[in-house]
This record gives C-alpha cells, sequence and structure tokens, in this order.
C-alpha cells in the first residue's frame, strides 16, 4: 500500500499530462479509482504503480510519432491489410522451428 500512495503523492493530477491518458475521464473519476486501488492486495497495488511508473517514462519520452505517422497508424487499425499475419502466428512459427 505505500508504494502505490507514494506513486499517487507523486502524481500530478492536472497539467497537460492529466488528458494525456483518456480525454473523457475527469479528475474526480482519477481520484475515485485511485482511492479504490487503495483497497487492492498488495500486489495488484504494486502492479498498479509499476504501470503508471511507466506510462510517466513514456510521457517523458523523447519520442513522438509525426502526425504523418498517427495517421498511418490509425489507418492500419481500421483497415488491417490482409497481406500481413498477426504476431500471435509469427511467435508460433518461430516456436516451431
Amino acid at each position: 500500500m505505500a508504494a502505490i500512495q507514494q506513486s499517487i503523492a507523486g502524481m500530478s493530477l492536472s497539467g497537460p499530462r492529466a488528458i494525456c491518458y483518456y480525454p473523457g475521464m475527469t479528475i474526480a473519476q482519477v481520484k475515485e479509482i485511485l482511492e479504490r486501488v487503495l483497497t487492492w492486495p498488495p500486489e495488484r497495488q504494486e502492479d498498479a504503480a509499476r504501470v503508471l511508473r511507466e506510462m510517466e517514462e513514456q510521457d517523458s519520452s523523447s519520442l513522438r510519432l509525426s502526425a504523418e505517422q498517427v495517421a498511418e497508424v490509425r489507418q492500419r487499425l481500421a483497415d488491417p491489410s490482409p497481406r500481413t499475419i498477426p504476431a500471435e502466428d509469427v511467435f508460433r512459427r518461430f516456436r516451431k522451428s
């Protein structure tokens, strides 16, 4: 519980990162979820803290997609090419060889 409380204490629920993860979520909803996390078993709290730390690290990364790259990702997600195979199939093929 201490780990998640430390993570919550160090988090900013305002500013430019507040809307990065889910723009439709209000600050009150974020706080409500974080309060529920405090009732979880310690192992799950550690998982939540780890995920939140990883998200913060991603936010501080200098790597960003260009508008063109974002459009390409959205287009590919909306209309996957039939010429590609799912990653699971690739991994399965590697395991067989």
